[in-house]
């Protein structure tokens, strides 16, 4: 695959160049700063990385986790999934394999997503692909070739030396089945392969909380540290290193036009599907950049759909002061092999909108989840409730808002984007 600069006539060709190769870069830097927002400060046996709090080390090969639901307290993730628990490790190779123990997660609905340092999502622990009995994974880096131990189910060979493990548990909104969901994930481990602490701390380099666009010095030494440990994928060509004035100039301007240019898969019915990918990016750059810049930790669709509206089906945006309803015709529900929910957020922040009801998604887990006489499903989506005899989901009074429709393990007809999704219709 080459990647070839494109730059306007007005531009050198060095601005050109930097222009593509920060868009070629971007999500390496994107995930590095993931790995120093998302890593521990303390190990809850070894202590701190560091004893001074403004300092960047963290612990890798360590998993976090959170152990309830997320709400509309929470604003450190924009468009947050509210049907799962989260589990989160960094994982670094270059000391070697590093094993995975995951307890048996009975007919709970779990993955474990791997993705390398440039985004792809290129591997899977779970329900869809290795099942929810007790098992033992491997993972390794490009330069280890040793016997694997006895023990071990699964064998991932990672690409690079730097692996992002985004795991997640569905939960039911009650304490007893947080309380289950929390016992598994205190149950999954990382160990070395002679059984020992695989835990040890890094300087990521980086504020995680930083949003901008980096300053070119910041930027470059981070690119070149993690290529270092993560090269191009074969066959890309690497438009790196460019010159620092150049560089400079590019980093606002392409983390802008990243930020403007979503570019999603139209679906019909105003639905939208923001990100497309199955287990690598390929040859799409621009699109990996965009995804790293606006959608980083996506899973491929095998495992995972997001479909969102932003528009009702006259294409006006949606908001708080009307009222809609989504309707689904008999036997026209999403078609998914573990579950589906639909989620509202408030247009200028993304986040979850508090309401009475305390319902931040419908789904076809919603207890009491009422549907027509035809088995038809209609979901009323406005402020006020429209009483006990609809399926509410709450919108903020005089806001915009968009919609997700979260679609786990959905099937084919949804990955071949050949299912009718119903548009919304203003009441």
């Amino acid at each position: 695959m080459n990647v070839t600069p494109a730059f306007s006539t007005t531009e050198t060709p060095s601005h050109g160049n930097a222009r593509a190769a920060v868009q070629q870069t971007l999500p390496l830097f994107e995930m590095m700063r993931m790995r120093a927002a998302t890593t521990a400060r303390r190990h809850p046996v070894l202590g701190f990385a560091s004893d001074d709090r403004a300092s960047h080390m963290r612990w890798v090969n360590h998993f976090t986790h959170t152990h309830r639901r997320i709400g509309p307290e929470d604003r450190e993730v924009v468009s947050p999934n509210n049907d799962t628990v989260f589990s989160n490790a960094w994982l670094d190779l270059s000391r070697g394999p590093v094993l995975i123990d995951t307890p048996d997660m009975g007919e709970r609905y779990w993955t474990l997503g791997l993705l390398d340092a440039w985004t792809n999502p290129f591997a899977y622990v779970g329900r869809r692909t290795t099942g929810n009995r007790r098992q033992r994974t491997l993972v390794h880096g490009p330069a280890w070739h040793g016997p694997v131990p006895d023990g071990v189910d699964n064998v991932i060979a990672a690409p690079g030396e730097d692996v992002w493990v985004i795991g997640r548990l569905l939960v039911d909104d009650h304490p007893d089945d947080l309380e289950q969901a929390a016992a598994l994930q205190r149950g999954i481990s990382t160990h070395r392969l002679d059984g020992g602490e695989a835990a040890f701390r890094v300087d990521t380099g980086l504020d995680g909380r930083a949003g901008h666009a980096p300053d070119a010095a910041l930027y470059r030494a981070t690119i070149d540290e993690a290529l270092a440990r993560n090269p191009v994928q074969m066959g890309e060509s690497l438009c790196w290193p460019v010159d620092e004035g150049a560089l400079a100039d590019a980093l606002p301007l392409v983390y802008e036009e990243l930020r403007q240019k979503a570019q999603p898969h139209a679906l019909g019915g105003g639905w939208a599907l923001p990100v497309a990918v199955r287990t690598h990016w390929g040859a799409d750059v621009a699109m990996r950049a965009r995804v790293a810049r606006n959608f980083i930790g996506a899973l491929g669709i095998e495992e995972a759909m997001y479909p969102t509206a932003e528009v009702d089906a006259d294409g006006a945006l949606l908001n708080g002061s009307h009222a809609y309803e989504l309707h689904f015709e008999p036997g026209a529900v999403p078609e998914v092999d573990a579950f589906w929910s639909l989620t509202l957020y408030r247009r200028s922040d993304c986040l979850l909108v508090a309401n009475p009801a305390h319902r931040y998604s419908v789904g076809d887990r919603l207890p009491g989840l009422l549907r027509g006489a035809d088995a038809s499903l209609s979901i009323r989506i406005q402020a006020e409730d429209p009483g006990p005899a609809h399926n509410w989901l709450p919108a903020p009074p005089g806001e915009e808002f968009f919609l997700v429709l979260r679609l786990y393990q959905p099937r084919l007809r949804h990955r071949e984007f050949r299912f009718p999704y119903p548009p919304l219709r203003r009441l």
